[in-house]
């Protein structure tokens, strides 16, 4: 039976055509996937589609009609705010990309998951607590009947997400609209939610629309698929033709840009001497909860070597104290015991002129680009900047052509270096984060997920050019991530950590060939795999 129909569905605001002609239906216990990358309109066609759109100026025009057994359709395009409301929550459950935004961080999770229950259902407020606390349980929340009482930010990210979809399905409705519920997740809990949106659906018979840049995860969540670009429609049909026999070469695109285990590591470097030693490092921090002041063990005796000219590999979890060892490297954490040499200099006890002096021989290159530039300074502004603190240039001119040459190293047209970074696209902010933090002459790169909040296709494309400049410049990175399949592709050795801890640390071809920790291997497991799910 089909629960959503779409028909000819379009977005304009202004003179401009945001979405334009898009059909799909989506039926009973059927997942279907919209994939895109970022500005394709695959997000405003199902905002459209929902009556959720409330853009200035926006005028949706087409068809969107909400189907059932036990209720009557509904046209969700230009429906009345009180008929929406009467949707919403009850007929159709909305699961965002950030839960940390979507909840209210005032409310306990016990509050905003009975609210729907007594508007839409009448419960009382004892009834409406014993259904919260049955779907905590469904969606797998560690001790469910202490968390009812929790905020949100005592709960990890996967923590949250499975309270948003607890907070979707509490009124148990025909379609669920899921829009990048798993981006900013760890592989392993984007893959536990993945199987736990599909055992709800087999349990409720819930409708799903799936919305995804990344095809790898749409391979294993959909039955059939929709690919966006720039409005439009570029293919429609079932997942495994997509997979098998893509017609468009978009869709070739997006299914080459996906990170897979399979592909080969970059090529060896052979009698590399050591640039950095880390030896037992070890970082606290002091943080306040509701049960009063504790320490938090960061970093627990984490030891390491990376050697000139190649790529470390740093992965795991959120929590994993990945970052922790990069903000050490950087001063931008104290470390309580340990030590770190970058090719003979001691990095945790310089001070002074020297500590200046070293500061400059480590970049950094942070997640969202658009956070760590200045929104109201250019690109050419946040690129010489390193330039004139370490007085590596002299003059304006000679600024300027160091600008020049540094955005044409990082494949970005020498007109950039005027533009301000809300005209850029995620892509290009990163490839500018990156020309910065290459013009004060690094020995040692550190990215520190610089390629999660990208769409795949885009992520593909940074890639391509770290590897490059690595093999023109020499550089030597400390690559942090939490998927295993962007780390294969740079890292010669790779370092797992864990709760604060190393581990597994070998060579990366032995790694991936043999991995021989538990969670390395759950962390390889959670990778998608190159084919759909409906091929095995």
């Amino acid at each position: 039976m089909t629960v959503l129909k779409v028909s000819d569905l379009g977005v304009s605001i202004g003179a401009r055509t945001i979405v334009d002609a898009v059909s799909f239906t989506v039926d009973r216990e059927q997942t279907v996937g919209i994939v895109g990358e970022s500005g394709s309109g695959k997000t405003m066609t199902v905002l459209a589609a929902t009556g959720l759109l409330d853009a200035p100026g926006a005028r949706v025009s087409g068809s969107s009609t909400l189907t059932a057994d036990s209720a009557a359709s509904v046209q969700l395009v230009g429906a009345s705010p009180k008929m929406l409301r009467s949707v919403h929550g009850a007929r159709i459950g909305f699961v965002f990309q950030d839960p940390g935004t979507s909840l209210n961080p005032l409310l306990t999770l016990e509050r905003q998951i009975t609210e729907s229950l007594q508007t839409h259902r009448k419960l009382t407020r004892r009834a409406a607590t014993s259904r919260a606390l049955e779907l905590l349980e469904a969606v797998g929340l560690p001790d469910p009947q202490t968390r009812l009482h929790a905020y949100p930010h005592q709960l990890s990210g996967g923590q949250r997400q499975r309270v948003m979809i607890a907070i979707a399905l509490a009124c148990d409705p025909e379609l669920l609209i899921a829009d990048e519920p798993t981006t900013a997740l760890d592989v392993t809990t984007q893959a536990q939610i993945i199987e736990l949106v599909r055992a709800l659906q087999r349990d409720f018979g819930t409708a799903v629309v799936w919305i995804s840049h990344d095809l790898g995860v749409i391979g294993q969540v959909a039955d059939e698929v929709t690919v966006m670009r720039d409005g439009l429609t570029v293919e429609q049909a079932t997942i495994l033709e997509v997979f098998e026999r893509p017609h468009e070469q978009y869709t070739r695109d997006l299914l080459a840009s996906r990170p897979v285990l399979d592909g080969s590591g970059p090529p060896a470097v052979a009698d590399a001497e050591t640039l950095l030693r880390v030896t037992e490092l070890d970082v606290r921090y002091a943080v306040t909860t509701p049960l009063g002041r504790t320490t938090v063990h960061a970093v627990d005796n984490v030891s390491f070597e990376i050697r000139r000219g190649t790529t470390l590999g740093l992965v795991g979890e959120s929590g994993s104290g990945k970052s922790t060892v990069a903000a050490a490297l950087t001063g931008l954490a104290t470390p309580d015991r340990g030590t770190a040499t970058l090719d003979g200099t001691d990095v945790f006890g310089v001070r002074g002129a020297a500590a200046r002096a070293l500061r400059r021989r480590i970049g950094l290159v942070f997640q969202d680009p658009f956070s760590s530039l200045n929104p109201r300074a250019r690109v050419d502004s946040s690129i010489s900047e390193p330039l004139t603190v370490h007085k590596l240039v002299d003059g304006k001119a000679a600024r300027g052509k160091r600008v020049g040459e540094l955005l044409d190293l990082v494949g970005l047209p020498a007109a950039f270096a005027h533009r301000y970074p809300h005209e850029l696209s995620g892509g290009q902010r990163q490839r500018v984060s990156i020309a910065r933090a290459l013009a004060a002459e690094p020995e040692l790169l550190i990215l520190d997920e610089a390629t999660a909040s990208l769409d795949v296709s885009v992520q593909a494309r940074v890639l391509e050019l770290l590897a490059r400049l690595q093999r023109e410049l020499g550089l030597t990175y400390l690559l942090i991530g939490h998927d295993l399949a962007v780390i294969r592709q740079l890292s010669h050795d790779v370092l797992v950590m864990r709760d604060g801890a190393v581990v597994e640390s070998r060579p990366a071809a032995d790694l991936f060939t043999s991995p021989q920790h538990e969670y390395t291997r759950a962390l390889l497991a959670a990778v998608p795999p190159v084919t759909p799910r409906a091929a095995v």
